[in-house]
């Protein structure tokens, strides 16, 4: 398997290199050069399957012959064992009426969907790097999960050091927490004066710089490295065959800021998932939903809501998306995301917004509707939902109720959003006993200004030191 950028100019690498590379150094995301495609038999056999066993099938085609079969089994029991997820199904389906489930991914060690693709991502970076003799500098950005997610599965490895960014002020004190309190020294988290968007640019900006950027070794975990959207796919796999793929289709409801959730779902589908549609669920923060409406992606201000994970104005992973919706053309992305530099918009072709609309559907749901739905749902169910899971299952009625089986992504355990579960339910969710003592523990974080120098000539001198 091969990987090429999305704006056609960098080098074409295997599974290893960019999973090591991150951001393709034309500023470009590496997709695959072909999509491997499931048989139907292929998928039937997956019905009654561990999720580690789903995963193999799904994984291999991407990794080829950068992880040998024996180890990259070895990897996928451990990472969706019963030592990191607390789950026997990993990522348990649960069914709130006739034809609606939710997908419940919060069952991993930081209680959020990111731990499905990071907890691999940290043994893949293990595996590459005792290989090489290597060390990796990890730089990310997190509107919440991602840090706390990334943190967990990077903790005291030896060939790693991890600089997270987080908005100051803009994620929960349980997201917060979790990212501040792990005191390994290889973990260095920075709280910056901004937005998550701030956050994604100083990231952005460093992977650019390419002295830097070969100065410290640095690589991503944020979803704009393959391997993490890779990880993703496989959930959408494990449900759908439960439910009864492939004899029926399946249409998945996703609550997404940075795409990268859904564009899995995507992926899933052109590898021969039948999947029906696949809604974009958004809050106020409503760039994705605006697109698919008019035509035009234009980021906008950022406004603080119930659900800070999809806080976000500028989505990296749709670059993926029009990649494949301009027929994998490269130079039309590079075209793009110049404009997108300069003007803050594009606008896409009539073909590739018809081409988007035969896919996705999407709803914006403002705070006032997500606590509706939360208070709703469980006075009907007892069903208790973080205000994410309530952003989807809201944009999911958007889906026949009598057609394919709707699902809604739950991407995070209610107890990080506890106070907008609170006051939405009058319910006040519980952490989870390895997580009891969150708020006694020591927290440990640097503030930095918006300042792209100042976080490199940190970065350096941590790597002095």
């Amino acid at each position: 398997m091969k990987y090429v950028s999305t704006r056609g100019q960098a080098d074409v690498l295997d599974f290893e290199g960019v999973t090591l590379t991150g951001l393709a150094r034309d500023g470009g995301l590496y997709v695959p050069d072909t999509l491997p495609r499931l048989s139907e038999q292929g998928i039937s056999n997956m019905a009654g399957q561990s999720y580690s066993e789903i995963a193999l099938a799904v994984i291999k085609p991407f990794v080829g012959e950068s992880v040998d079969d024996s180890s990259l089994k070895a990897m996928l029991d451990e990472t969706y064992g019963a030592s990191v997820f607390r789950h026997s199904a990993v990522a348990p389906l649960v069914q709130l009426g006739p034809n609606d489930w939710v997908l419940e991914l919060f069952h991993g060690p930081t209680l959020a969907f990111k731990d499905f693709a990071l907890q691999l991502l940290g043994r893949f970076f293990d595996h590459f790097t005792a290989k090489r003799s290597q060390k990796l500098t990890i730089l990310g950005a997190t509107s919440g999960d991602t840090g706390s997610a990334a943190i967990e599965a990077c903790r005291g490895r030896e060939n790693v050091t991890i600089y997270m960014l987080h908005p100051k002020g803009r994620v929960s004190d349980v997201q917060r927490l979790q990212m501040t309190t792990v005191l390994e020294p290889n973990v260095i988290n920075v709280a910056v004066d901004g937005t998550f968007d701030d956050c994604q640019a100083l990231v952005k900006t460093c992977f650019n710089d390419l002295e830097f950027r070969d100065q410290v070794g640095l690589t991503a975990v944020n979803s704009i490295n393959w391997a993490r959207v890779m990880a993703q796919i496989v959930y959408y796999f494990a449900s759908a065959t439960a439910l009864g793929a492939p004899g029926r289709r399946i249409s998945y409801s996703v609550p997404t800021g940075n795409f990268g959730d859904i564009y899995a779902g995507f992926i899933a589908r052109e590898m021969g998932l039948p999947i029906d549609k696949l809604v974009i669920a958004t809050n106020s923060n409503d760039i994705l939903a605006r697109t698919l409406q008019t035509g035009s992606y234009s980021s906008g201000d950022v406004h603080a809501t119930i659900s800070p994970s999809m806080d976000i104005q500028v989505s990296s992973n749709f670059e993926r998306m029009m990649f494949d919706l301009s027929g994998r053309n490269g130079q039309t992305i590079s075209d793009y995301m110049r404009s997108f530099a300069a003007k803050g918009s594009i606008s896409l072709s009539d073909t590739e917004i018809a081409k988007a609309r035969d896919i996705f559907l999407a709803e914006q749901v403002d705070d006032e509707t997500t606590r509706q739905v939360m208070a709703e749902l469980k006075d009907s169910t007892g069903y208790i939902a973080d205000p994410h899971t309530a952003v989807g299952l809201k944009a999911s009625r958007q889906l026949p109720a009598g057609g394919a089986p709707r699902v809604t992504l739950s991407t995070a355990h209610p107890v990080k959003f506890g106070a907008a579960v609170e006051e939405a339910t009058g319910s006040v969710p519980r952490l989870p006993a390895h997580m009891a003592d969150l708020y006694d523990r020591e927290e440990r974080y640097v503030s930095l200004p918006n300042d792209d120098q100042q976080l490199k000539a940190m970065i350096v001198k941590g790597q002095a030191v």
